[in-house]
């Protein structure tokens, strides 16, 4: 598996619109054959920050997600309300070694 942590600090006026946009993404992810698990969390002390954690089945996975319609759509409907640029970080699974079934 490979995982992506996409750190994103929203305006806050712009929280409620982020994760409506998000949610939308997360659904239309969930779809393509190589995407595992979508979470989207909210820091509780300082809500306009996010984590998307994204899991995949493989390392080209994510290069194919972000060639889908609703991952543009996402990403150009979100960046004028980021405080600043989004930034992500990759991981590789430990555990647990297996997809569960």
């Amino acid at each position: 598996m490979y995982i992506v942590q996409v750190h994103v600090k929203d305006k806050e006026k712009h929280i409620d619109p982020f994760i409506s946009a998000t949610l939308e993404n997360a659904d239309n992810s969930l779809m393509e054959d190589g995407f595992i698990r979508f979470d989207v969390l909210q820091d509780i002390e300082e809500p306009q920050k996010f984590l998307l954690s994204e899991v995949y089945l493989d390392k080209q996975a994510p290069l194919e997600h972000k060639k889908t319609r609703h991952y543009k759509k996402w990403k150009t409907t979100v960046a004028e309300m980021m405080v600043e640029p989004r930034f992500s970080v990759k991981y590789r699974n430990i555990y647990p070694d297996k997809l569960e079934k």
